[in-house]
C-alpha cells in the first residue's frame, strides 16, 4: 500500500475499499496533496472567536449518510471552518444549514441545524459527498488536486451503484468533476457532455444490469448564492424534492 502522502495513495487505497464504511475510514488518512494539507491545518490554527477552544478535524472528510442511499448529493469541497472543523459533510457552516433545513422540510433529515458530528443528525435515503475531500484555499481546488482526489468519489459511486437512483449536483465545479467519474464507472454520459444549469435534469443509462441514473443540477448552497437570492430555499427544495421522488424516498 502507498504511503498516505504519496500522490498515488488515493488510486491505491480507494479501489481496495470493500464497503462504504471501509472507504469512509480510509479517506481521512489521505495526505496526497501538499497544498491542501497545509491549508486545512493552517485553518485549524486560525483561532476564530466563534470556535475558540474547539479541536478541528483538519483531515479529509468522508461522505455522510447511509451506504444504501438511493439519493446522493454532491458538493464541491469541505469549508475551512465548516466540515474541516467538524469532520462531517455540510456541517458547521451556513451552507450546511441551508441544505439540511431543506432536507428536514422534506422529511429527509432528522434535524435542520447540523452543528457537530455528534449532534445526532441522521439522513433518510440520502448521502452527501464531494469530489474534493480537503478544504481548498478560496474554495478553489486545482485541476490536479481534483484529479488526485477523484478515486475516492469514483469508488463511492461504485459501492452506492446498486441502490443509487438520483444525484443532485451543487454547482458547476461538482458537475464538471462528476461527469467523467460517472462515465468511467460505466454510465452513458452524452457527448458533448451536458452543460450545468440550475434545474437541469438528465437521465444516464447505467452499466449492464444496473438501473438508469437521474442527474439534477442545482446552484450551490454557498453564502453568496443564498444571500443574493440566486438560490432561494424554495428553489433548493424543488430540486431536492424532484430528486427524492425519482429516488423513491418521497
Amino acid at each position: 500500500m502507498r504511503a498516505p502522502d504519496d500522490p498515488a495513495y488515493p488510486r491505491a487505497a480507494a479501489p481496495a475499499a470493500a464497503t462504504v464504511a471501509d472507504l469512509d475510514a480510509r479517506v481521512p488518512r489521505c495526505a496526497a496533496c501538499p497544498r491542501l494539507v497545509g491549508w486545512r491545518e493552517e485553518k485549524a490554527r486560525d483561532d476564530l472567536p466563534a470556535y475558540r477552544g474547539q479541536e478541528y478535524w483538519a483531515r479529509p472528510v468522508p461522505g455522510f449518510g447511509p451506504p444504501d442511499a438511493p439519493l446522493l448529493i454532491v458538493g464541491l469541497a469541505p469549508a475551512a471552518h465548516g466540515a474541516n472543523r467538524t469532520g462531517r459533510m455540510f456541517t458547521g457552516d451556513r451552507s450546511g444549514d441551508v441544505l439540511c433545513a431543506a432536507l428536514y422540510d422534506l422529511g429527509l433529515a432528522s434535524r435542520p441545524d447540523p452543528v457537530a458530528a455528534d449532534d445526532g443528525l441522521t439522513l433518510r435515503g440520502v448521502r452527501m459527498s464531494s469530489p474534493v475531500r480537503c478544504a481548498p484555499p478560496q474554495n478553489r481546488p486545482t485541476p490536479g488536486e481534483r484529479d488526485t482526489c477523484r478515486p475516492w468519489l469514483a469508488r463511492e459511486l461504485e459501492l452506492l451503484a446498486p441502490a443509487l437512483r438520483s444525484v443532485v449536483v451543487l454547482g458547476a465545479f461538482g458537475w464538471q468533476a462528476l461527469l467523467p467519474v460517472l462515465a468511467a464507472a460505466g454510465w452513458a454520459v452524452p457527448r458533448p457532455r451536458p452543460a450545468f444549469g440550475h434545474g437541469v435534469r438528465i437521465t444516464l443509462d447505467g452499466p449492464a444490469g444496473s438501473r438508469p441514473l437521474d442527474l439534477f443540477g442545482c446552484y450551490h448552497v454557498s453564502q453568496r448564492n443564498v444571500f443574493t437570492g440566486r438560490l432561494t430555499p424554495a428553489m433548493l427544495r424543488e430540486v431536492l424534492d424532484g430528486a427524492a421522488r425519482t429516488a423513491g424516498i418521497r
